[in-house]
């Protein structure tokens, strides 16, 4: 991954922690609930999967649409 789109990447994941519990901004970072993972948008083409753990957001994926159907199904 180029290191423009990894802070890209960076950056979404910054997004989804300090948007997290704030369901006013969830809309515009995307986040929605996919139990029992959320997912937040990373550009057009990228989601990030994570879950929160504790006082943490732990990531487990990022990757496409495609990618995100495949973990899900491998994971319920």
């Amino acid at each position: 991954m180029p290191a423009a789109r990894r802070e890209e990447v960076l950056q979404a994941m910054r997004a989804a922690l300090a948007g997290f519990g704030t369901p006013h901004l969830h809309a515009g970072l995307g986040l929605r609930r996919i139990p029992p993972f959320m997912e937040c948008r990373c550009g057009l083409d990228l989601r990030l999967i994570f879950q929160r753990e504790n006082d943490a957001l732990v990531f487990h994926l990022c990757g496409t649409h495609d990618d995100v159907k495949s973990f899900l199904r491998n994971r319920r």
